[in-house]
Parts: structure tokens; sequence; C-alpha cells
């Protein structure tokens, strides 16, 4: 998974002892999934923020470090939207603040660019704040430098509960192409439910980010809605993550111990 509001990908990838599968094996009792969906989705599990968590190793610090892109990528993604919040607090000027968000946003980009670094994930991060910034400068409100974030975490929210609605919860998804399952998981009770409520709790977080942060909206609480952007941003998304990635590989490992004993 990726976070909507702060969250990039990782820059580069550590290789672990869980890879992807490049093989996944093919379903079974019916299930059809034709060979180049089943790759499509393996390579979609692997640049995931569960993916990249998966492939860190055992150094579960070091390895959510770089799923949530590194101490540059979160640089990138923080530093925007706090100067935005600190700009309009202190002049009360919208065109000031969206400049200069805008502005550090550009300058990240350009100097990943001359360094010859990754710039998919900077690129995306710019993109996402001159839109807030033209939509926030078009009305006038500067509540609504805040409104992409708003329709991104419905989507997501959305797309999670309707995976669930179809019984292919996401977060089974991903974890059976990180850990060489493919879809065989859905034939195993105990895994589906573990895989439905871990999407669901993802589910809890964006419905988390909106409940808080629309009353500020609302409101016209610019200084509170951007801080509690911030805050259900990263220091949220992370610990979800790992939380995640913790759950899967223990569901895994419970599986092989059980394949041993029998």
């Amino acid at each position: 998974m990726t976070s909507p509001d702060s969250t990039t990908p990782p820059e580069s990838q550590q290789s672990g002892a869980h890879q992807p599968a490049t093989t996944p094996p093919e379903p079974t009792d019916g299930e059809e999934i034709s060979p180049k969906l089943s790759e499509t989705l393996a390579q979609v599990a692997a640049r995931s923020s569960l993916g990249a968590l998966a492939s860190g190793g055992s150094n579960t610090g070091t390895a959510l470090l770089g799923a949530i892109g590194g101490v540059r990528g979160i640089i990138e993604a923080v530093v925007p939207g706090l100067l935005f919040v600190i700009v309009f607090t202190l002049t009360q000027s919208l065109p000031w603040a969206a400049g200069l968000a805008v502005g550090i946003a550009v300058v990240a980009t350009l100097a990943r660019l001359i360094g010859k670094s990754s710039v998919t994930a900077a690129i995306g991060g710019l993109v996402g704040v001159v839109a807030s910034a033209v939509l926030a400068l078009t009305t006038g409100r500067a509540e609504d430098n805040f409104v992409l974030g708003f329709y991104v975490n419905s989507g997501y929210a959305l797309g999670l509960l309707i995976s669930i609605a179809v019984r292919w919860p996401l977060i089974g998804v991903l974890a059976g192409y990180l850990m060489g399952d493919g879809v065989a998981w859905r034939h195993d009770r105990f895994k589906r439910r573990v895989f439905t409520w871990l999407t669901l709790a993802w589910v809890g977080m964006f419905v988390a980010r909106l409940a808080v942060q629309l009353p500020f909206y609302f409101s016209g609480n610019v200084a509170a809605l951007g801080l509690t952007r911030i805050a259900m941003g990263l220091p949220l998304y992370a610990p979800v993550l790992v939380l995640t990635w913790l759950i899967v590989r223990s569901v895994y490992r419970r599986g092989e111990t059980a394949d041993k004993r029998s």
C-alpha cells in the first residue's frame, strides 16, 4: 500500500528473505487469472510499500524507512504542507503560502534531477502540491489546499471496501503475490479472514483521516487542518504498514509450521 497523504515510493529495495514471486502458482478450483494479469499483480505487489517492507530483510526499522521513501522522501512529503500552514498562519497571505509550498516542491524535484536520483515520487508530490495550490488560489480559500487529500483518501477507502465486497481484499492480493502464494490464499478460510480484517484496518485509517480533518475544513481552521493532516500522514501510516507486514509474515509462518507438523 501507499499513503496518499505523505508517503513516497522507496528509491530502492533491499534484498531479503521474502521476495515477490516471479512465477506465482496458478489459481485452482475454477478461478481463472491470466498469466499476464498474474504477472502484473506480482509487479504491483513488489512495487507497493508493503513489497518494499517485505524485501527489506529482518531489519524492520531500516526496511520501513525505505518503504516510506527514506529521510529525503519524508522531508519532501512533509515540508511543503508544513510550510504552507506556517506561512499562512503568520501572514494570512494565501499567495505567499501557496507559492512557497510549490517553490520548495520544485526545488526538491530539481535537486533529484541534478543528483540523477529517482524523480518519480518527487514529481508525483510536485503535481499534488501544484494542484492543491491552484485550487486554493482559484477559490481564495486556504482550506481548499487540502481538498485533494480528501478525495484521495475517500478513493482509497472506497476501493478497499469494494475489494472486500467482491471477496478479493486488496491486502490479500498483495500478500499472496509477495509470499509466492498467488491467489491460493482464497482457499484458506483463516487467511481470507485475516486479510479481510487487515484491509478493513486500512479502510479505518483513511476514514479516520476524513473524520478528524473534515470538521476543521468546514470550520475554516487552516492551522488545525494542516497539522492534523501531517500528524495523520506518515505517523499513522507507518505503524499500520508495519503491523500489516508483521501479521502477513506471521500468517505464512504459521502455515509453514503447520505443513511441517503434518
